[in-house]
């Protein structure tokens, strides 16, 4: 019996814990399945929307390394229940704002509470799994993640233009307080056999001190090119995922509002797929880096085709944003690199050093906007700004490039061959 909950237990624990992590990508990607009837109820431009979506990104990069460093000194399952209770009055509050500085306020702390979501995750796999199954098991969390992004699209436009979005969202927070109802109920700090350790590693980081955990965090490259890494790839989500894609795919391509959400959705069904495969390749390879780099180079193919290849069916479409999710779910590779390039105590600081990072991506939203905008005529119908496909190949083209960049900082990290802080070789 003790053997068969040693077994389970790891994985209802993270899996349960990664259900904020499923909650907080809903929210993070819904502005596809609503901007446009945001633009209309608000009577705004696409770069005031993008500037509201990317108060989410904001929050979060403020936030990343408080919340690391939280993690590493107190109770990950309260942080966590506290966070989700949070970002559930934030999407209430979210849904009965009539002004674009109140649903801006309710965006930017819910990325505050966002910043615990990932960083719980890895914590709590880092304590209730082995170093060389954490990539499977984050890849697993991520996938979770995935999912909610997947429902941000499809089913939230449906929902959306059968309720409006404000319905759409009580109903989204509304889920959400049946999530928090099961973390109350299944995540566990650690197991009861690492008591002794985990207390005695709070005690080391609270004696070590705020500035030493951070000038080791910092000090440390391999936080700095993982990071970057994830960003960079990460940036079909924040662009085609959260923010443009359907648009882009309404008025480029001549898809309906529910073909668009198809297909922007596929980024995330790839995402679902690739984490799993990448983070049980990774492992089984016990390489870190082959994979990093495969998928930068991967995924750079597979947004040229895309942006430049002419008069794309709606089969190919899906079958594009499908290999792009897939392949630039190698992303999911640096948390595991990231935890076995520090010292256990510090894993916490450290992941929320690369979610700054990562998170950066979020500007890019009001960017692209921006880059659509140079251009434009200023045509609008029916609310909507309309765009050229001139005007969106200029924000397209921060994909392509970003994932040059994304390649080179796999060219820089240290292999890490799947083994723990301690036992790895280091520079």
């Amino acid at each position: 019996m003790l053997k068969r909950t040693a077994t389970y237990m790891p994985w209802l624990v993270c899996l349960s814990a990664a259900l904020f992590f499923f909650f907080i990508f809903i929210q993070m990607n819904l502005f596809n399945a609503i901007a446009p009837a945001l633009m209309q109820d608000f009577q705004v431009s696409a770069a005031v929307i993008g500037h509201l979506s990317a108060q989410y990104f904001y929050a979060n990069i403020l936030c990343a390394v408080p919340a690391g460093l939280l993690l590493d000194r107190y109770s990950t399952r309260r942080l966590l229940i506290v966070a989700m209770a949070v970002t559930i009055g934030c999407t209430y509050g979210f849904a009965l704002s009539h002004a674009v500085w109140q649903a801006g306020l309710f965006r930017f702390v819910t990325g505050m509470m966002g910043s615990f979501c990932l960083l719980s995750c890895v914590r709590l796999a880092a304590r209730w799994f082995k170093p060389e199954r954490m990539a499977l098991v984050i890849g697993i969390v991520v996938a979770l993640a995935m999912l909610g992004g997947t429902v941000a699209q499809t089913p939230m436009t449906l929902l959306t233009d059968t309720v409006g979005w404000r319905a759409a969202l009580m109903w989204d927070a509304t889920s959400g307080l049946v999530l928090l109802g099961w973390i109350i109920w299944a995540v566990r700090d650690f197991p009861p056999r690492m008591a002794q350790t985990v207390l005695a590693e709070q005690a080391a980081v609270h004696e070590a001190g705020l500035w030493r955990s951070l000038q080791g965090m910092a000090k440390n490259r391999q936080n700095w090119l993982g990071g970057l890494y994830t960003s960079l790839l990460n940036l079909p989500i924040f662009l085609l995922g959260a923010m443009w894609g359907s648009l882009y795919l309404v008025q480029i391509h001549h898809l309906t509002r529910e073909e668009a959400s198809w297909v922007t959705s596929m980024i995330f069904v790839g995402t679902i797929i690739g984490s799993s495969c990448v983070g049980w390749i990774s492992d089984t390879l016990r390489r870190r880096r082959l994979p990093m780099l495969v998928g930068a180079v991967v995924s750079l193919v597979v947004i040229l085709a895309i942006i430049y290849t002419p008069h794309l069916s709606l089969g190919m479409l899906l079958t594009g944003f499908l290999l792009l999710g897939i392949f630039t779910s190698t992303q999911i590779i640096s948390y595991p690199l990231i935890a076995e390039s520090n010292p256990a105590a510090n894993v916490g600081s450290a992941e929320g050093l690369a979610s700054i990072l990562i998170l950066t991506g979020g500007f890019t939203q009001p960017l692209f906007a921006w880059l659509m905008g140079l251009h434009w005529n200023h045509q609008i119908v029916l609310g909507v700004p309309v765009y050229t496909f001139s005007n969106y190949e200029l924000g397209l083209l921060i994909m392509p490039i970003a994932f040059v960049l994304g390649l080179v900082c796999a060219l820089c990290v240290r292999e890490t061959y799947c083994r723990a802080y301690q036992s790895a070789p280091h520079a």
